[in-house]
């Protein structure tokens, strides 16, 4: 197949790329240039700007793509952009879990799109959660004959999260840094860069539509990700309300179900498969 890619060029836009190619699709990705990944194949690199309409009309007049992955629709305004310059059969679009309010066994169920108050609007315009909600209203009332998926991600971990999020617990708890943990005994649901890559080179094929939740199996908690660093590193965690506000605060305890994803055919990783080589990693580096 023909497949764009808008962003592709860090972290799990890397993964992504490089699953489609190792499934022999015929990949270009849309980037302003900032960023030079090595994939494992050539890919058409097409410069643009991915917030300027103009600039998508004149990269991509006259051009059609089976599938479409947005990794930057941040934004009614994006949406809109994209599919009123670029044509194609499937549009797949990364959203985010920053969509719900989020619990304990949170399905697609719990937010619907096609209710939300579509209000057209750039990025300075909305915080992240609105943003996505607005982004997802654009797609599915805008555009209701688009073919289409909304892939809702929780927090993406991997060693290449140029974030860094997760790596703030490993050198505060190394180093005795003091941190404000709010949130210590709180279940938290993640999943890796690498399943994000392989979930959405998945869906290409699929005929998922709509919003689908993508997460790990299982959760952990802020305190356990702690304790299992003060291990590895044999360092205490120095936590304190006047210490530096860890990464995670404000996360209420919560879940996310992938029924619908599992049904249709795809298996996600245990948490507890990954995300202690990772913490192990993080570990090493600041220990």
């Amino acid at each position: 197949m023909k497949i764009l890619v808008l962003g592709g060029t860090r972290f799990f836009g890397v993964h992504l790329v490089n699953t489609l190619l190792l499934q022999g699709h015929e990949v270009a990705v849309a980037t302003r240039g900032n960023a030079k990944p090595r994939f494992i194949a050539p890919v058409e690199e097409i410069r643009v700007d991915r917030i300027r309409e103009e600039s998508m009309r004149a990269a991509f007049s006259g051009r059609e793509f089976d599938v479409v992955y947005d990794d930057l629709a941040y934004c009614s305004n994006d949406v809109k952009t994209a599919l009123e310059t670029v044509r194609c059969r499937r549009y797949i679009m990364v959203s985010s879990i920053s969509v719900y309010e989020l619990k304990e066994n949170t399905r697609e169920t719990d937010y619907d799109p096609y209710q939300e108050t579509l209000i057209w609007g750039g990025r300075s315009a909305f915080d992240y959660g609105t943003g996505k909600r607005q982004a997802e209203a654009a797609l599915v009332q805008a555009f209701p004959k688009q073919e289409s998926v909304m892939v809702r991600f929780p927090v993406v971990l991997g060693r290449d999260d140029y974030t860094e999020r997760l790596r703030f617990y490993a050198a505060h708890t190394a180093k005795g840094i003091a941190m404000q943990v709010e949130n210590e005994n709180c279940p938290v649901s993640f999943v890796s860069a690498e399943e994000c890559g392989r979930f959405l080179a998945f869906l290409a094929d699929s005929s998922l539509e709509d919003p689908v939740n993508a997460a790990a199996s299982g959760t952990i908690t802020v305190g356990e990700i702690i304790r299992y660093l003060e291990e590895k590193t044999g360092k205490k965690a120095v936590l304190s309300p006047d210490g530096e506000e860890a990464p995670y605060n404000g996360f209420p305890g919560f879940s996310i179900n992938t029924e619908k994803a599992e049904g249709a055919g795809y298996h996600f990783s245990g948490l507890d498969t990954w995300i202690y080589r990772l913490l192990d990693f993080y570990g090493e580096m600041e220990g």
